[in-house]
């Protein structure tokens, strides 16, 4: 008798190892979370111990888990176990907001990411840091770290610390010794007034830094700090002392450069010859008043440049910006260049200045509008005039010196005299060249597209004849008024168009000249028929304003005919329909018994009398009142209509309208 054997089904072993694969998976998990300290929460490979109250980490934090959050805790220096450091899953670690007072030990060994912001912190060993070779992102801002509480060459067993953050401290220099791979550093808003030449020294791959809100001046930074950053290519330095430039910045990578908030009041000219790779380069809210000519020639990829809130000085030094503002690329973004003086031109952008007026004239009395600063005296230029049309012997064009700041106007007795300037931005001068020419001349303080001119001669009443205008370029200055009548009053205005400072009605000037007597034979016929001229283009409003004002009295009074006719027409149409109203009392009248009765009982003193509303004549037939005697002793009446005299209306008393009488 032989075994009979069998063979074990293909799908029940398929169902055995999936079952045996599920009870190990959910194993791993009940173990897992078994493992998450109480106090904490553990999500996957988070594990969540903040805002406990904790004062030291807890035990059991498992294996497996990359982020710890310890953050907002009472946790001391005294509260990290032995058995944390041996965690090497973990390379996130958030204890900010606790109560350490040093550097942590006993951190993870592995963790890449620290952040110990917001504690007490004021010393940091050698020993804390050496335990951390895979450190590369440290967060220590808002401690009170100072310069002796760092020992030396602590960082520097960070091996691999690329970030070190260490914002609003209290350093008083650049801590010495910051590891060769660093590639970001942040110490602005401490007390760093020293930079020595040693603190830099090796950092070939920093990249970015940060020293704003310091103490730092140029005397206090020493030479060639900055020259062994190949890498560096961002740099700011705002909010200190500085009174220029930082000299030997490394210009191979540098990208970005801020030097606001300084107190910068001159840039060398070679400050920035060799940021051949420069994009944004900040220089405001410092004390700059002029540029050297040629400080950014070097800069061929800039992008932005910023120059707000300095006392920019405009005179024959800023010259030279002016020209280039208006020469740049459309790539390179220029904001903050405007003049704070002279007075004259204070608030103008550099970029519209007129270039005739940034000259150099010496230093007259009464004429500070034009006097540089007193630190600086700039070589005295002439600008060439341009000599206008036939002019007379004593008729000097408006140019942008000194001995010519007012314009002049002639008098009828060929003597000039000043006439002050009506708009303090523009100067006009006119000056009568022979009997039918007037020469105008102008000067504007700032750029203008375009001028129109208007001219009118004047007349005896003060009233002005045909006005005539012209439109010219901004580029010019003078204009000839040719064709003019001799010995007559011109009235000449220059309005500026298109200009990015005017002010409607506020830049407007206009000034008056008088053509000379004319040296012809028919001098008094000439003057003679221009007097008549003159008269009749003198009544020629008046004459206009009488047929006006004729017309306008004809077209009243058809109006008031026409509603005079039409209201005696409507008058006696009215009286007509109701002439049965004239001369009765509404009381003596009283309608009929029914409403379709278009008839009224008219009432005499010897007769009654049955008039129809609608003038119709009543149909034929007798009519008969009938006495009503009521109760009261008052007498009512009623009529009835007897067709053909052949009977009497019987009619019932309570079933009429009564009239009382």
């Amino acid at each position: 008798m032989g075994l009979k054997t069998t063979k074990w089904p293909s799908h029940g072993a398929l169902l055995l190892k999936s079952w045996v694969i599920i009870s190990l998976g959910l194993y791993m998990q009940v173990s897992k979370n078994m493992a998450c300290p109480s106090v904490c929460r553990c999500d996957r490979n988070f594990v969540y111990c903040n805002e406990r109250s904790l004062t030291s980490v807890p035990l059991g934090i498992p294996e497996g888990v990359t982020v710890l959050y310890l953050h907002n805790n009472q946790i001391n220096n005294a509260g990290f176990p032995a058995e944390l450091h041996n965690v090497q899953s973990v390379h996130t670690v958030y204890l900010y907001g606790n109560q350490l007072d040093e550097f942590p030990m006993n951190l993870p060994k592995n963790v890449k990411v620290l952040h110990l912001q917001e504690n007490n912190i004021q010393t940091i060993s050698r020993a804390a840091l050496a335990q951390l070779l895979k450190l590369e992102e440290l967060h220590l801002d808002d401690n009170s770290i100072s310069t002796v509480g760092v020992e030396d060459g602590a960082f520097r067993e960070a091996i691999s610390l690329k970030l070190l953050f260490l914002s609003k401290n209290h350093l008083s220099s650049v801590p010495v010794g910051l590891p060769v791979d660093l590639q970001e550093l942040r110490v602005d808003e401490n007390r760093i007034a020293v930079i020595s030449d040693m603190a830099f020294q090796n950092l070939t791959s920093l990249e970015r830094l940060i020293v704003d809100g310091n103490l730092l001046t140029n005397k206090g930074i020493a030479e060639g700090t900055f020259s062994h950053l190949s890498k560096l290519k961002e740099f700011s330095i705002v909010r200190n002392s500085l009174s220029h430039p930082p000299p030997d910045l490394p210009g191979t990578h540098l990208v970005k450069l801020y030097l606001q908030d300084n107190q910068i009041n001159h840039i060398p000219l070679t400050a920035f010859s060799n940021l051949h790779k420069l994009e944004r380069l900040d220089i405001s809210n410092n004390q700059l008043r002029m540029l050297a000519q040629g400080v950014f020639d070097n800069l061929s990829n800039l992008k932005q440049l910023t120059a707000r809130n300095n006392p920019w000085f405009c005179d024959c030094g800023i010259k030279w910006v002016t020209e280039w503002l208006k020469f740049i690329p459309s790539s390179l973004n220029v904001r903050g260049f405007m003049c704070q003086g002279p007075e004259q031109v204070r608030g103008m952008a550099v970029r519209e200045l007129n270039m005739n007026l940034l000259s150099c004239p010496t230093t007259t009395p009464g004429l500070s509008l034009i006097t540089p600063p007193p630190s600086i005296v700039p070589p005295t230029t002439q600008i060439p005039t341009q000599p206008a049309a036939t002019p007379s012997k004593n008729y000097t064009p408006l140019t942008p010196t000194v001995s010519k700041l007012l314009p002049t106007v002639p008098d009828w007795d060929d003597r000039e005299r000043l006439t002050p300037p009506i708009s303090e931005r523009i100067q006009l001068s006119v000056h009568a060249v022979n009997d039918t020419s007037i020469q105008v001349s102008w000067l504007s303080l700032f750029t203008v597209m375009a001028y129109k001119l208007t001219w009118v001669k004047m007349g005896h009443s003060l009233v002005g004849g045909i006005v005539q205008e012209r439109i010219v370029g901004g580029e010019k200055q003078h204009l000839s008024l040719i064709n003019l009548e001799p010995r007559s009053t011109y009235r000449v205005c220059l309005v500026p168009l298109d200009a990015f400072n005017y002010r409607a009605g506020e830049d407007t000037i206009c000034s008056e000249a008088t053509t000379h007597a004319s040296h012809l034979n028919n001098g008094s016929n000439t003057a003679s028929s221009h007097e008549q001229t003159t008269s009749h283009n003198m009544g020629s409003p008046f004459l206009l304003a009488g047929l006006i004002g004729g017309a306008v009295i004809f077209v009243l009074v058809v109006l008031l005919s026409v509603f005079c006719w039409h209201m005696h027409k409507k008058g006696r149409y009215t009286s007509q329909k109701w002439k049965y109203n004239r001369g009765r009392r509404k009381d003596d009248y009283c309608e009929a018994g029914t409403k379709k009765d278009n008839s009224i009982l008219e009432m005499t003193e010897t007769s009654f009398q049955i008039v129809s509303l609608n003038n119709d004549q009543l149909l034929k037939g007798d009519f008969r009142l009938q006495p009503i005697y009521t109760p009261n002793g008052g007498i009512n009446y009623t009529d009835c209509h007897i067709p053909n005299n052949m009977r009497y209306c019987n009619s019932s008393v309570p079933d009429l309208e009564h009239c009382h009488t």
